[in-house]
């Protein structure tokens, strides 16, 4: 049984540049890579159609992108507000406890968590 081989990304890329260098013919480059013609003009097609992809930027990815950014924002405010939160109620605990005694969670039936 033949192993079928895989070639990384990396490789079609190169091989696919070499031709389109037209510095040597595609039969010349499938024959020093032991590879179809056949399959080189496959990718080389694959390379010219997905080239456009690599400059532009689809409208998922915009209005992700932008979703995450409002994401960001809304927890950094929300991390400001705890932030807050916690300072205003430690110093309401340090408060009651100068007013009210240091047993005042237990005569005012707070409850530590």
């Amino acid at each position: 049984m033949v192993k079928r081989r895989t070639f990384s990304a990396e490789f079609k890329t190169k091989l696919v540049l070499e031709l389109l260098r037209e510095e040597k013919q595609l039969g010349e480059i499938a024959q020093e890579h032991d590879i179809s013609p056949n399959q080189l003009r496959n990718w080389k097609k694959e390379f010219l159609e997905n080239a456009p992809k690599v400059f532009s930027e689809s409208s998922q990815e915009k209005e992700l992108r932008v979703r995450e950014k409002a994401m960001d924002e809304q927890l950094h405010g929300l991390m400001a507000k705890v932030g807050q939160l916690t300072i205003e109620n430690d110093w309401l605990k340090k408060k009651s406890k100068e007013v009210f005694g240091s047993e005042w969670e237990t005569k005012s039936g707070f409850k530590r968590r």
